[in-house]
């Protein structure tokens, strides 16, 4: 009986961290358009929409990354601590994004008239850009190894995750090219904070999917005389 019910709490924690995963990057799909939408200065609603829409997406975030981190500590319990680095890596990177969508928002409630917050909330540059991107790429390089190495999930995790880790790594100087928004590489360019800084999501997306679809850990990258090998 507690055999049965440990399964269906595994497979309850596997679905959570799916659903949380696909939930998150329809969202983040849907909310990045939205910056976009006006040359210059956007209205008032176009930015507040797109910062609450955003406080949901981290929500499911946090959600999936947890969900994640409990996986691979119920699959193998000796990747755990490359699974709390993901989770703390995630976790600050919420919080810094928290404290960037505060900046903006703010700008954008005091101001009499249209602002861009993009540029007028300076202290955000970096959140968004340079410190969002060394954050992601330490998340997607310690969750692809610890989902991988756990038997969680195929190669295919650890190899795109190591590879939009480098993605975004390449993106941390670009706090040294000014504050043109319209710029592809610049501390607050749209390829910065917007374009590379979504490319995560659809890892997140993919591995979602692949946790709906197989419901039973395969063991993929199993060491001689781990827990994993014990269990199978």
């Amino acid at each position: 009986m507690a055999y049965t019910l440990g399964r269906l709490d595994g497979l309850s924690l596997r679905r959570f961290t799916a659903v949380t995963g696909v939930a998150f990057t329809v969202l983040q799909v849907i909310e990045v358009p939205l910056y976009f939408l006006h040359d210059g200065a956007p209205p008032d609603s176009n930015v507040l929409t797109r910062i609450t829409l955003s406080l949901v997406v981290l929500v499911l975030l946090l959600g999936f990354v947890t969900g994640l981190r409990e996986l691979v500590r119920q699959t193998e319990p000796s990747c755990g601590w490359v699974a709390d680095l993901a989770y703390g890596a995630a976790l600050a990177y919420i919080a810094v994004t928290f404290v960037a969508h505060s900046q903006q928002a703010g700008d954008v409630i005091a101001a009499q008239a249209p602002v861009d917050p993009t540029i007028t909330a300076e202290g955000s540059y970096l959140l968004y850009g340079s410190v969002g991107r060394i954050l992601t790429a330490v998340f997607l390089a310690a969750a692809g190894y610890a989902a991988v190495r756990s038997g969680l999930l195929s190669r295919w995790a650890a190899r795109s995750a190591y590879t939009i880790a480098l993605i975004n790594l390449a993106f941390v100087p670009s706090l040294y090219f000014g504050n043109d928004t319209g710029q592809f590489f610049s501390a607050n360019g749209w390829g910065t904070t917007a374009t590379i800084a979504s490319l995560y999501a659809y890892w997140v997306l993919a591995v979602g999917i692949a946790l709906l679809r197989h419901r039973k850990t395969r063991h993929y990258a199993v060491r001689p005389g781990s827990t994993s090998e014990n269990r199978r």
